[in-house]
C-alpha cells in the first residue's frame, strides 16, 4: 500500500528569504533601490489598470530593454543565487522529510509564490520542491524574456493548491483539473496540507486550508509581527512563529507536531476502511474532525 502524503506549501518571498527576491540583485542591477523599482511598477500598473504583479514583469522587461540589457533565464537564475534564506532553512527539508519517514508518511515540498521561478531556481533549494509555481517568463528565440508565461497573483494561487490536491500539476492541463474526481481518489487530501505564508498575500489559501482542515502557518519578521498578528487575531491562520527554520524551534515542533497528528489520523483512517472491507462493505467517509483541537 502507499504511504500517505503529506504536503507543505511555501509562500517564498519573506517566508523563506528575507525580503522580495528580486530586490537582492536584478533591482540593484538596473541601478534603482527597491523602492525606486517598486514605485515604478506599481505606478505603471495603477496607471493602467493592470494585475500588479503583470506590470512588474513589463516593467522588468521594458527597464532591460531601455539599458540593453538581455533579460534572459540565465540572468534571473544567477540573480537568485544571492538570496538571503532564513535561518535554519537549508536544513529544513532533509529533516522533516526524515521525520515523515518515521512516521511512515511522505513529506513533499511545494512553492506557491508571486516571485519568479527563474530566481527561486538559483536559491540553492529548488531541488527540494515538487514543484514550483511562481511567475515565469516566456523567452523568444533570442533567449530573451518577451511575455509572462505564467502569472501567480494572490488570488490565483488557491487554482495550484487544487492541482496539488489532484495530483494534476501541469499547469497546462486544465481540463483534468476542472473533471469531477471523487473526494477518496485525490492525490493528497486539503486534511494533509500545511500552508506556510507571511501575510495578506496569502490570506486566500490561509482561508482555503482552514476551511478544507488544513493547517495555516505565518511565519513573520520582526517588522511585520504585528500583521500576522492581526491575520491570528481573526482567525486567517491557526499558529505564527518567527521565521526561524532551525531544530528545534517552535516552529520546527509545532509542524513535527501537525505532521504526526495527520500521520495518525491516516493510520486510522486505513484502519477504520479495512474494518469495512472486512464485512464486506464500503467504508463510510472518516471523520478526522473528531481529531481535530477545538
Amino acid at each position: 500500500m502507499a504511504r500517505p502524503i503529506i504536503a507543505l506549501l511555501y509562500d517564498f518571498d519573506k517566508t523563506l528569504c528575507t525580503t522580495d527576491m528580486e530586490n537582492y540583485t536584478f533591482i540593484p542591477e538596473l541601478g534603482y533601490t527597491p523602492a525606486q523599482f517598486w514605485q515604478k511598477a506599481n505606478g505603471f500598473g495603477r496607471d493602467n489598470h493592470m494585475d500588479g504583479l503583470l506590470a512588474y514583469m513589463y516593467t522588468m522587461i521594458h527597464e532591460c530593454r531601455e539599458q540593453n540589457r538581455r533579460l534572459e533565464r540565465d540572468f534571473l537564475v544567477r540573480c537568485g543565487r544571492d538570496m538571503v534564506l532564513f535561518p535554519g532553512v537549508r536544513e529544513w527539508f532533509r529533516r522533516i522529510n526524515a521525520f515523515g519517514q518515521q512516521l511512515g508518511v511522505e513529506i513533499e515540498h511545494y512553492v506557491i509564490s508571486s516571485g519568479l521561478r527563474e530566481i527561486i531556481e538559483g536559491s540553492g533549494i529548488a531541488h527540494e520542491f515538487r514543484e514550483i509555481y511562481a511567475c515565469e517568463f516566456f523567452y523568444n528565440e533570442e533567449g530573451l524574456a518577451c511575455w509572462p508565461k505564467l502569472d501567480v497573483n494572490f488570488t490565483n494561487k488557491t487554482q495550484f493548491v487544487y492541482r496539488i490536491n489532484k495530483g494534476v500539476l501541469d499547469v497546462s492541463d486544465d481540463k483534468t483539473l476542472n473533471d469531477s474526481m471523487p473526494d477518496d481518489s485525490k492525490r493528497i487530501p486539503f486534511t494533509n496540507m500545511i500552508y506556510v505564508g507571511d501575510g495578506l498575500s496569502d490570506v486566500p489559501c490561509m482561508k482555503m486550508m482552514r476551511a478544507y482542515g488544513g493547517q495555516a502557518i505565518a511565519v513573520y519578521q520582526e517588522e511585520n509581527r504585528q500583521g500576522v498578528e492581526d491575520l491570528l487575531s481573526k482567525g486567517r491562520v491557526d499558529f505564527i512563529f518567527p521565521a526561524d527554520y532551525r531544530e528545534g524551534t517552535t516552529l520546527d515542533s509545532t509542524v513535527k507536531n501537525i505532521i504526526r497528528k495527520m500521520a495518525i489520523c491516516d493510520t486510522l483512517a486505513e484502519e477504520n476502511a479495512a474494518q469495512f472491507r472486512q464485512i464486506g462493505r464500503s467504508p463510510l467517509p472518516y471523520q478526522a474532525s473528531l481529531f481535530e483541537e477545538t
